[in-house]
């Protein structure tokens, strides 16, 4: 029997966005069912966990200094394999809540273009130490294609854009395969980076990682707006050590993360001038799809449809692209063995 046949699958199958910023889970005929932060924090006394996902976030710069909150992915791969391990532990647990489970699920995890042989089989065994009897991994740029609802089985061409916390993955994907391909560390980490360095700059102000990604998030913008949006933001003053509260405005961020925007549609333009022309005619008529948590920031798909001469759009549901797609694999994995990485070891393991 074909171990991807349908028969062979069981009710507990379920897929992963495994993000730097953002985990989520999709459960086979349930859908979404976990979108946690990708923090762990760690009592370094006990060496025992002592929260994971939003609980553990909350914590993040409030510690005392025997916890640590720890991001274990960096730029979308696995740097601390132990505390992955209890992520994936505890969301796979918590997908899985009253249910009854004979065997471990079948996991589809996404992972950024370009991973390593290494690191692509660190994920697969932290998700299998965790309780997976089968770890399947895929490029996220894949998986959000089928999450977009993207032909890319087809004998066209298809540009992808994936914003994500630590990674931006861009690819053109034709028949199965991906044609070209290029990984960028210039996402939503990086544009919090930006955020900090611009208002200890400007204003002489210290705020945090958390502040950032807020701010980010409620007035974000790559265009002039019709109105302008601002937040206040409170933070240590380096003159004085005390606190101060200052108003940022949209043009306040858009001036902050422009020279990441200009890299990144750098990186674009590689892709493109790796693209074989017959393909890039295709995206020059069908434009691009964005997706990831990036691809919310407001006039995005705007200002890359101007710099590039191309449309582009955003994926409906953006944030969970990636992890519709992967949940779509594990419906019937059969049809996108092509996609899968490492999947010689797979075989030779079954």
């Amino acid at each position: 029997m074909n171990r991807f046949s349908k028969n062979a699958l069981f009710g507990s199958d379920i897929a992963i966005d495994l993000g730097t910023t953002n985990t989520l889970v999709y459960v086979r005929g349930r859908g979404v069912v976990v979108n946690e932060p990708s923090v762990v924090a760690v009592n370094d006394k006990t060496h025992q966990v002592v929260a994971v996902g939003k609980e553990a976030k909350m914590m993040i710069g409030k510690t005392p200094a025997h916890i640590r909150t720890v991001r274990p992915l960096s730029h979308g791969v696995i740097s601390d394999f132990e505390v992955t391990e209890e992520l994936l532990t505890y969301l796979i647990n918590k997908a899985q809540s009253g249910r009854v489970r004979l065997f471990g699920p079948r996991v589809v995890i996404g992972v950024p273009t370009g991973v390593t042989n290494v690191q692509s089989r660190a994920v697969r065994d932290a998700a299998k130490t965790a309780g997976a009897r089968e770890a399947i991994i895929v490029e996220e740029t894949v998986a959000g294609a089928l999450g977009a609802k993207l032909p890319i089985a087809e004998a066209i061409g298809t540009m992808v854009l994936d914003i994500g916390g630590g990674t931006t993955d861009i690819a053109v994907i034709a028949l199965k395969g991906v044609v070209s391909a290029k990984s960028s560390q210039v996402a939503g980490d990086r544009f919090n980076e930006n955020i900090i360095d611009f208002v200890r700059s400007e204003f002489k102000l210290g705020i945090g990682e958390r502040t950032a990604e807020d701010v980010k998030i409620a007035i974000g913008a790559v265009i002039p707006l019709s109105e302008t949006l601002s937040r206040s933001v409170r933070g240590r003053d380096f003159s004085t050590g005390l606190p101060r509260e200052i108003v940022l405005t949209d043009a306040h961020i858009r001036e902050a993360i422009t020279s990441s925007l200009d890299a990144l549609m750098d990186t674009m333009k590689e892709v493109i001038e790796a693209t074989p022309p017959e393909l890039l005619s295709d995206v020059l008529e069908r434009g691009v799809t964005v997706f990831g948590g990036g691809a919310l920031l407001r006039g995005l798909s705007h200002i890359f449809a101007k710099m590039l001469g191309v449309p582009v759009r955003v994926a409906p549901d953006p944030l969970t692209a990636v992890v519709r797609g992967a949940g779509i694999i594990t419906e019937d994995p059969a049809p996108y063995i092509d996609f899968f990485i490492d999947e010689e070891d797979i075989l030779n393991e079954a």
